[in-house]
C-alpha cells in the first residue's frame, strides 16, 4: 500500500468525524447563509480545530464565497478545501548537515518510537545516524532507545542511569565528530511538571553543542499525541516556553477522529507539522504535505 492510501486509511476517523459531516452538510445545503457557516463551525469545533482557527476558517470562507458570489455548496466544499491546505501550509527551511536533533514531548506520546523512525527513514535518504540517550531519568527510555538503535543498526550514546543529561550530549557530541556523523537524534526527558528545570537541562545542551559543534544545524522537534486534541496543544504551548520549537510530529493520527488538531497547530502556535504517524509501522511516520493531508481526508 503507497502512502497515500495509508494516510487515506489512517485518516478514516477524523473523515468520519469532519469530511463525512462536511459533504452531508453541503448535500443537504440550499443556499448559503449564516445557518451553513454556523454548522460548519460546529463541525470543526467537535474535530479539535479550535476556536481560533474555525473562526479564521470560516471568516475566510464568507469573504470568499461572498466575493466570488458563489451559490452552491460543491464550489464552497472546494474553496473550504484550499483554506485547510493554506491554513497549515507552512514553509519549513531546508535541510542542512551536520544536524543535531533535539527531540521533546511528555511520556507516552510515542516520542523513542518516533526516534526510531526518524532514524530509519534519514538512513534511506542516504544519511548517517546516531542517537543519544539523554533521558536517563527513565531506564525504560534508555533501553527502548537501544532497541531502535540495534533495529535501525546505528549506533548510540548512553550515559548512567539518572545521571547528568549535558554529559551525554557531550559525549554523543565527541562521537558524532569524530565519526563525521550526519545527524545526531537527541532523546530529551519528558517531564512538564516544572517547566524550569526542563528549560536550564535543554539550555545547558544547547550551550554544549553551541561551544564543542558550532557547524551544526540545531532542530528541536516536538513529538505530540493527535487523540489527546488540544490538550496536546496545550502541552505544545508549555514547551514552547521551555525551548524553541522549530516543529511538530503528529503521533497517532489513525487513533483519532480529533485529526482537525492538524490544523488547530498552525493557528495557536505557528509551528509547522514536519512528521505525521497514522500507524504502528516503520514506513507510517512520513513527511507532511498539507494538499496530500486535505486530499487523503476528502
Amino acid at each position: 500500500m503507497g502512502f497515500f492510501q495509508r494516510l487515506k486509511q489512517g485518516l478514516s476517523k477524523t473523515r468520519g468525524g469532519l469530511t463525512d459531516r462536511v459533504d452531508s452538510l453541503v448535500q443537504s445545503t440550499e443556499k448559503i447563509n449564516e445557518d451553513f457557516y454556523d454548522e460548519l463551525s460546529d463541525i470543526l469545533i467537535l474535530a479539535d480545530v479550535g476556536v481560533a482557527a474555525t473562526t479564521e476558517i470560516i471568516d475566510r470562507l464568507r469573504e470568499r464565497v461572498n466575493r466570488e458570489k458563489v451559490k452552491d455548496g460543491a464550489r464552497a466544499r472546494e474553496i473550504f478545501k484550499q483554506i485547510l491546505v493554506e491554513e497549515m501550509n507552512i514553509p519549513r527551511p531546508a535541510l542542512r548537515w551536520p544536524m543535531v536533533m533535539f527531540v521533546v514531548g511528555v511520556n507516552g506520546v510515542g516520542k523513542t518510537t518516533t526516534i526510531g523512525k526518524l532514524a530509519l527513514r534519514f538512513q534511506e535518504i542516504g544519511r548517517t545516524v546516531m542517537l543519544a540517550a539523554a533521558d536517563t531519568f527513565r531506564a525504560a527510555a534508555d533501553e527502548q532507545l537501544a532497541v531502535w538503535a540495534e533495529r535501525a543498526k546505528v549506533p548510540i550514546v548512553r550515559g548512567q542511569e539518572g545521571g547528568d543529561p549535558a554529559s551525554v550530549v557531550y559525549d554523543a557530541v565527541q562521537s558524532a565528530k569524530a565519526r563525521k556523523t550526519d545527524l545526531l537524534i537527541v532523546d530529551t526527558a519528558g517531564r512538564l511538571h516544572n517547566k524550569k528545570n526542563l528549560m536550564d537541562e535543554l539550555s545547558k545542551m544547547r550551550r554544549i553543542i553551541d561551544r564543542e559543534y558550532p557547524e551544526a544545524e540545531m532542530r528541536c522537534m516536538l513529538v505530540l499525541d493527535a487523540t489527546t486534541g488540544q490538550n496536546g496543544i496545550q502541552q505544545a504551548k508549555q514547551f514552547k516556553e521551555a525551548a524553541e520549537i522549530n516543529g511538530i510530529v503528529l503521533t497517532k493520527l489513525d487513533g483519532t477522529a480529533k485529526g482537525g488538531v492538524a490544523i488547530a497547530i498552525r493557528k495557536e502556535l505557528n509551528i509547522p507539522v514536519w512528521y505525521i504517524g497514522v500507524g504502528e509501522g516503520i514506513d507510517d511516520l512520513q513527511a507532511f504535505d498539507a494538499k496530500e493531508f486535505v486530499e487523503a481526508l476528502f
